[in-house]
């Protein structure tokens, strides 16, 4: 980790979950990570969460990554303010509770496209111009799911995850173009995607909840010990894509 030591990674979704467990693994390996979320409670609190002499390594800024202008005018502020990004982690993500023939849930399929797919898009493009501007290398990395390899069947299970895979599956694909776009640069950025089983974190909706609590499933601390076991690679490596399941997952 010694080439990271005191540079900058953006984290999306960090106020809790993933997304908090990452910030925190970062700053305590040695890089300084600007938190983006939309809910600042939680971001507040998530800085107080850190030890005393660290805490200055943990920049909160409220960005809804949905919104293309607040991307781009925080991506902006960062490279203004803070010098540019070295590292960026697209995490965050949502899930809405209805199906694809649900009438009238245009709002609802909408934002989790948005969250899903457009943010990444959104994050990817403004931190690449960050790393090009400086002509530095650059790790990007792109929280999946298994479920952007196989729609899982919960049918009399669970409820529908309706868009939710096919968000996936799309980042999947966009994960592979990243590759290939970024080889025809002369600076050096990789791209890394993380796919996760069950993960114990708050993305499901309350109405979900009852049908996981019993399901085998990861802690956030697992998703972020592969992000630091990517980031430690040799330049030279491209880890292009890591399965995570917790032992005893049922699909």
């Amino acid at each position: 980790m010694e080439r990271w030591q005191n540079k900058l990674a953006v984290v999306t979704g960090a106020s809790s979950g993933i997304g908090a467990a990452c910030s925190r693994a970062m700053i305590a390996a040695g890089l300084r990570v600007v938190a983006l979320a939309r809910r600042e409670k939680k971001l507040k609190e998530l800085s107080e969460s850190l030890p005393s002499n660290l805490k200055q390594n943990l920049i909160a800024r409220r960005c809804d990554v949905s919104k293309e202008e607040q991307v781009i005018s925080t991506f902006d502020w960062i490279q203004r303010e803070l010098g540019g990004a070295d590292v960026l982690l697209n995490n965050a993500g949502i899930t809405r509770e209805t199906e694809l023939v649900a009438a009238r849930n245009t709002q609802k399929l909408r934002d989790v496209i948005d969250t899903n797919l457009m943010g990444v898009i959104w994050c990817t493009r403004e931190v690449f111009h960050n790393f090009k501007s400086r002509n530095t290398e650059g790790h990007v990395f792109i929280v999946n799911s298994i479920a952007g390899h196989q729609v899982l069947n919960f049918i009399g299970v669970l409820p529908s995850f309706n868009i939710y895979p096919a968000t996936k599956f799309a980042i999947t694909a966009i994960t592979e173009t990243y590759r290939q776009e970024f080889q025809l640069h002369t600076n050096k950025v990789r791209v890394t995607g993380i796919c996760p089983g069950a993960v114990n974190t708050n993305i499901f909706p309350e109405e979900i909840h009852f049908y996981v609590k019993n399901m085998a499933r990861l802690q956030p601390s697992n998703i972020a010990d592969a992000i630091l076991y990517a980031l430690r690679t040799p330049p030279n490596v491209q880890i292009h894509e890591i399965t995570i399941k917790p032992m005893g997952e049922i699909f």
